[in-house]
């Protein structure tokens, strides 16, 4: 492992979130007054300052941008989130949303479940899962029977930072920096790898740099205008229609208040939002396909066409059931359709609450939350792509026992797919697969109060990174009553599954972190053996001829 790659990398990614603890502490300043934007966000400014000069003063060499391989990028990506949600817990945890250092009246153990409780917001926010433990009994801002609305409450600068967390999780820290710091990076397609979601990236434009612009230029302007939307024709005040721009588009599904979308109860309100819930559902290359009006392209890939017939199919399911429980034409439509595209993208907004429905309903919601929206989308879960291809295989292994002498080959898009992408993508279910399993007993063994259902759900949301979930955690209820070992081990999960498994899990491989040192000698054998080889067949080659 080259420590000096990670150091530069992370160490860019620390200086890159100056920019956005900087815009909070000024509006911060601005909304809630100087004191608490000093409080909340000067410590993780200084810390990010000084991270980010000593990894890349003291941990990069003179060549370190010419030495960036694979397995740096993938290390590198999967540690600089933990760091940055390190220090994107500071703001919730000093600026007193949480009991924290400075919460008056405040005792050691609420302090550390204070500090917990910001590093799974933080998690929540840059996974964009959007669970939250903001709720009376661990916000000092709220008072029981006193603050109707507990997330409401919380300071309108930190709220606002507690939303850009989501956004910039959505299209990824290191995405800002292949358009930012692609030069001085260097190896931008390998970090693009790591990064980017889906079993492939399509490039959008010949350089690196130049397809990281156009993916930021359609997520950007997205926002701005569902903020404007909301704004102008949701009657939403501009606090809270900035705030539902940042964390929709992202899927993450962070609110201002603690009822959601169902706060404002408008049928125009919840229009837009399903809208950009479900653009936030699409591959990014079919929305730039859209605007360079290659309709032929969009219309004829087939994942597209799966997550519309998912949707579709998976409301009318629902739709049909809340119709056999009583509810009106129109409402039970309306409210099958917001709900199924905000689980489905992993979005998470909620109008109503779901777990009055039938048990029929909770099982789809469910199986949403584990596939997800499409490859190349800022959703969470397996991705429709993957799943669609784990079908093709097993349906090519069922033709193989029928015809054994036929030949099979797995096509996407009128391509055929190769096997190492195949074998990744089986791998990664299995991996996921064990994963969901292991995680759901360890859970059960620290939420020994909840169900089945609730510890089942609360994994498949996690990884999943869809927040609100089922049972104990639905739509009604926060994370909050999650013992400390559960939010710390649902926010690794939520990490797990924000990098799609894989990159996370190369950080536990012992070949990831094996010393360049003991590297060098290993290629030099490989080299001496080779030429032995060659030696031998020269040999050969000169008694033949002789």
């Amino acid at each position: 492992m080259r420590r000096d790659v990670l150091s530069l990398i992370v160490g860019w990614t620390m200086m890159a979130m100056l920019v956005p603890l900087s815009f909070s502490f000024l509006v911060t300043w601005w909304l809630d007054g100087f004191s608490t934007a000093m409080v909340s966000f000067m410590l993780p400014l200084v810390f990010s300052g000084i991270i980010g000069l000593a990894l890349l003063s003291l941990g990069v060499r003179s060549d370190t941008t010419e030495r960036l391989r694979d397995r740096e990028a993938f290390a590198a990506v999967a540690l600089a989130w933990p760091v940055a949600v390190f220090i994107g817990s500071f703001p919730f945890w000093l600026g007193g949303v949480f009991h924290g250092p400075f919460t008056d009246g405040s005792e050691m153990a609420d302090i550390g479940r204070g500090f917990v409780n910001s590093w799974f917001e933080s998690m929540s926010g840059f996974t964009t899962t959007g669970a939250t433990v903001i709720e009376h009994s661990m916000s000092p801002n709220c008072i029981p029977g006193t603050t109707p609305d507990c997330i409401n409450a919380q300071p309108k600068g930190i709220l606002i930072w507690r939303s850009l967390t989501q956004w910039l999780g959505g299209m990824g820290i290191i995405m800002l920096g292949l358009m930012l710091l692609s030069r001085v990076l260097g190896g931008g397609m390998a970090l693009a790898r790591a990064e980017l979601t889906g079993p492939s990236l399509s490039k959008l434009r010949p350089k690196l740099q130049q397809t990281a612009l156009a993916l930021w230029t359609i997520y950007i302007v997205l926002t701005a205008l569902e903020i404007l939307l909301l704004w102008g024709i949701g009657d939403l005040t501009f606090f809270d229609a900035f705030n539902h721009g940042l964390t929709t588009m992202p899927s993450g599904g962070f609110s201002t208040h603690d009822a959601s979308i169902g706060y404002y109860d408008s049928f125009v309100v919840e229009s837009i939002i399903i809208c950009f819930m479900f653009l936030a559902g699409v591959n990014f290359t079919l929305i730039w396909l859209a605007w360079e009006k290659q309709w032929d392209k969009v219309l004829s890939d087939q994942e597209g066409r799966s997550y519309v017939i998912v949707i579709l199919a998976t409301t009318a399911f629902v739709f049909i059931a809340l119709l056999s429980q009583g509810s009106s034409f129109s409402e039970g439509f309306f409210e099958s359709l917001f709900t199924v595209v905000s689980i489905g993208t992993s979005t998470g907004y909620t109008t109503t609450d779901y777990m009055l429905w039938p048990v029929v309903t909770h099982i789809l919601l469910f199986l949403l939350m584990i596939v997800g929206a499409c490859a190349g989308s800022t959703s969470g879960g397996l991705k429709i792509m993957r799943v669609k291809l784990a079908l093709k295989i097993a349906w090519r292994e069922i033709g193989r026992i029928a015809q054994p002498k036929r030949v099979f080959r797995i096509r996407m898009n009128d391509e055929v797919v190769e096997g190492e992408r195949l074998g990744l993508i089986v791998g990664m279910l299995f991996v996921w697969t064990g994963l969901f399993a292991i995680s759901c007993i360890v859970l059960a063994v620290t939420m020994p109060n909840s169900d089945f259902e609730s510890v089942v759900a609360v994994v498949a949301s996690s990884l999943g990174n869809t927040g609100p979930t089922l049972g104990d955690y639905g739509p009604s209820n926060t994370w909050a009553s999650l013992g400390t070992p559960s939010l710390v081990i649902t926010s690794i999960l939520m990490w797990f599954g924000r990098l799609e498994l894989m990159t996370a899990l190369l950080l536990l491989h012992p070949r990831t972190w094996a010393r360049e040192e003991r590297e060098a000698p290993d290629r030099a054998s490989v080299k001496l053996i080779r030429e032995l080889f060659d030696k031998m067949e020269d040999r050969a080659n000169d008694k033949e001829k002789d």
